[in-house]
């Protein structure tokens, strides 16, 4: 038992919340809803998933590619985690991992990328 919890003193919430990247293979472009979703897509730019989580982003890509809980096009299309793109906002609490998804897939989509947001 820590001394905070002796004295009755409740401890900070621990933030351990991410966002994280996927890259996708380029095959997406294969999937009409995709397509439609990124009318600005530039040809030399990535495509990626964009999701956030309570685990760890590689446990969570793994659980992507495992078809748990999966969104369809990490499963089928991820390659990887891009983790220049996320590791310096992580951990954090829960509603700015909402926020941050968000902006992650906005700020990139602006950049040119195909994205879907988890």
């Amino acid at each position: 038992m820590t001394d905070a919890v002796k004295r009755g003193k409740k401890r900070a919430p621990r933030h351990h919340y991410s966002v994280y990247v996927v890259l996708l293979s380029k095959d997406v472009l294969h999937e009409a809803k995709f397509r439609r979703c990124n009318p600005g897509y530039d040809l030399a730019m990535p495509c990626v998933y964009v999701g956030m989580t309570g685990q760890s982003p590689d446990i969570r890509f793994d659980k992507h590619k495992a078809g748990l809980k999966a969104n369809r096009y990490a499963k089928k299309y991820g390659i990887r985690l891009m983790t220049e793109l996320y590791e310096c906002y992580n951990p954090m609490p829960y509603d700015a991992a909402l926020d941050m998804e968000i902006e992650l897939a906005i700020y990139r989509r602006e950049k040119g990328y195909g994205v879907w947001q988890g």
